[in-house]
């Protein structure tokens, strides 16, 4: 079945609506409370979102534009995350939420009209449209995860899930080859309960390697929102063993995770 570019924008708009309940009524001191993620602010997790959606229209609508900043930015040591966040943090919050809200309108109406097979350049490897805009909605989920545990929320588990699970499925060979590690060759069978009751497969059903378990705890474990031990992910096999200790949905070195027990 095709992908939907419109689909996922959508789920993309779902997602962003979700994330900004967490933040709707805040005062300006909460924007600068620190989150889970180490030295990072409730601001900071939005200028990230918003920085990023502005590469990734430009990826879309000046290709060789882009290339030719991110090479000199990386060039220039700027394109860190921690260096992406300290640039912004002397904005307020309302006009972080004002860039975020500007860049990701544009940002769907963008890319709810692109070929899904189409290929944009970003950091590091090319990707297509389809997987630039789920690559979206994966990185709203997770930094919204940061918010939430700063503000004590909780958020409901939603289909969107599969976004989320599906990159991080896929990204196995990457958190093995990103930790230094040989990418094995053997393949490893998922299979996530859903928080719409049924559940979703990934790889071939009598592998040897086997990981299982809800689809939100997975997802918080590719995040890296979550240890593993305060999760109910299963593995069987050596390599699927291996895969829950380094698992990462997203590019860049390996982060630091959360410690266990940091959150119940």
């Amino acid at each position: 079945m095709p992908v939907d570019m419109r689909v996922l924008a959508d789920d993309l708009m779902a997602e962003t609506v979700a994330l900004r309940d967490l933040v709707a009524g805040v005062a300006e001191a909460d924007w600068h409370i620190p989150t889970p993620a180490p030295g990072w602010t409730i601001g900071d997790q939005f200028s990230h979102l918003a920085f990023f959606d502005d590469a990734a229209i430009q990826s879309a609508t000046d290709p060789e534009v882009f290339a030719a900043d991110i090479k000199h930015a990386a060039t220039a040591g700027q394109l860190t995350p921690d260096a992406i966040a300290d640039r912004y943090r002397a904005l307020a919050g309302v006009e972080v939420l004002a860039w975020f809200d500007s860049s990701r309108r544009r940002l769907i109406g963008v890319f709810a009209e692109l070929d899904p097979a189409l290929r944009l350049p970003w950091f590091g490897l090319p990707m297509s449209a389809a997987s630039s805009l789920t690559a979206r909605i994966m990185e709203t989920w997770a930094h919204g995860q940061d918010v939430a545990d700063t503000l004590g929320q909780e958020r409901a588990a939603t289909g969107r899930l599969r976004h989320i699970a599906h990159i991080g499925v896929r990204a196995m060979p990457y958190s093995f080859a990103a930790n230094g590690v040989e990418v094995p060759h053997e393949p490893v069978r998922v299979e996530l309960a859903s928080p719409v009751g049924d559940v979703w497969t990934w790889g071939p059903e009598h592998a040897a390697n086997q990981v299982r378990g809800p689809a939100l705890d997975f997802c918080l474990l590719v995040t890296q929102r979550r240890h593993r031990d305060d999760l109910a992910i299963l593995a069987d096999g050596k390599i699927a063993q291996r895969w829950l200790t380094i698992a990462q949905a997203f590019a860049g070195p390996p982060g630091p995770g959360r410690r266990p027990g940091q959150h119940r």
